[in-house]
């Protein structure tokens, strides 16, 4: 087939430099460490009552609206919703605020609407330097809010602005994004069995019996 041999070679590259990334990423003690402050962070906001707010651009928003479904259905196993929320979701709000107030605040905006203190804040820039994502960033803290970031190249702008800030140590943009999906599922794991523990064997002990 045409093509075919070449693109299997790509494949194997690509495969290969995402596995090479995220190599770097488990060797580095500073973004383990990170990661699991976050998830300490994120339990504990949830266990206040409080909720989870993300918010990206482009691939960076769907990684957002993926972590927020992760929290508000299930990650492993069924059990109560968590609250998390995208804001890119909202499709009219985004539109609105930057037409009237312009696209640097279409974050921020909602932030102000919705953010209170002990709520968390998660901007997703794999470049660390999005302007409405360091807005939002500056006007969480503002607000009294925890502030995340998950970032690339260095962490740009983004980590001197947040509480914590988790740099995938990478320049290539879908590489980090690809780290940024999994560092979104281990917070979803931790948290869940975090809130849950117990819930997941009482579930599969349940399962056995009504099998069996």
């Amino acid at each position: 087939m045409r093509y075919a041999e070449d693109f299997q070679q790509q494949v194997s590259r690509s495969i290969e430099a995402s596995i090479a990334v995220k190599a770097r990423l488990l060797s580095s003690a500073e973004c383990i460490s990170t990661v699991a402050k976050v998830s300490v962070v994120l339990v504990d906001c949830i266990q206040r009552g409080n909720k989870i707010l993300l918010f990206g651009n482009g691939g960076s928003a769907a990684d957002a609206q993926h972590i927020a479904a992760e929290f508000v259905g299930r990650f492993a196993f069924n059990r109560r919703a968590l609250a998390a929320l995208a804001l890119s979701v909202n499709t009219s709000c985004l539109t609105a605020i930057g037409n009237d107030y312009g696209f640097e605040l279409v974050f921020s905006r909602q932030l102000e609407a919705l953010g209170r203190p002990g709520d968390v804040a998660i901007g997703i820039s794999t470049s660390g330097n999005s302007t409405n994502i360091l807005e939002a960033a500056s006007v969480a803290k503002e607000l009294g809010l925890q502030t995340i970031g998950l970032t690339g190249n260095g962490g740009g702008k983004l980590k001197h602005l947040v509480d914590y800030c988790v740099i995938v140590p990478s320049n290539d943009t879908p590489r980090i994004q690809e780290c940024h999906i999994l560092v979104g599922h281990i917070l979803s794991e931790l948290v869940e069995q975090t809130i849950f523990h117990g819930q997941a064997e009482l579930i599969e002990e349940k399962s056995c019996v009504s099998g069996s």
